[in-house]
């Protein structure tokens, strides 16, 4: 099958299948009149792989050492439990910062709620984000 084809049946784009192809998640034949890549009813199975995996937050060099255990015939599963375990504490405290991220917005919006607009004036900005008050930390957040 071509590339649209594939991407028709895994429910991508043709842009992903060369994507993955160019990545070599995908080992499309050539075909040998015109050039075109030619898939096969596995790299539909791989590509529904790669879906699932990116689902759960792999990335694509990750996916590239996963299919290349099991094509050398070894069980990747100790890499994805290991990756899994690795990141997950990571993910947890992402989100955690992003709570505390929204609850500073909302904090913002609620005490900016009455305040009247500013010009810049050479000193000021924005009195709303000037108003609001400054980190305790030295370090500052890019």
């Amino acid at each position: 099958m071509k590339v649209n084809e594939l991407a028709k049946r895994g429910g991508v784009t043709a842009e992903t299948v060369r994507h993955y192809a160019r990545e070599q998640l995908l080992a499309p034949q050539r075909h040998p009149d015109n050039g075109y890549q030619l898939f096969s009813d596995t790299d539909l199975e791989r590509l529904r792989f790669i879906q699932r995996a990116r689902k759960l937050g792999f990335s694509v060099a990750e996916i590239r050492d996963i299919l290349s255990h099991a094509d050398q015939g070894d069980s990747p599963c100790p890499l994805v439990r290991d990756l899994l375990t690795s990141r997950l504490p990571l993910i947890r405290a992402r989100i955690a910062e992003l709570e505390a991220l929204a609850e500073r917005m909302e904090h913002a919006l609620v005490s900016w709620q009455n305040m009247p607009d500013g010009t810049p004036d050479g000193h000021s900005v924005c009195r709303l984000i000037e108003s609001f008050p400054a980190p305790a930390s030295s370090q500052e957040t890019p």
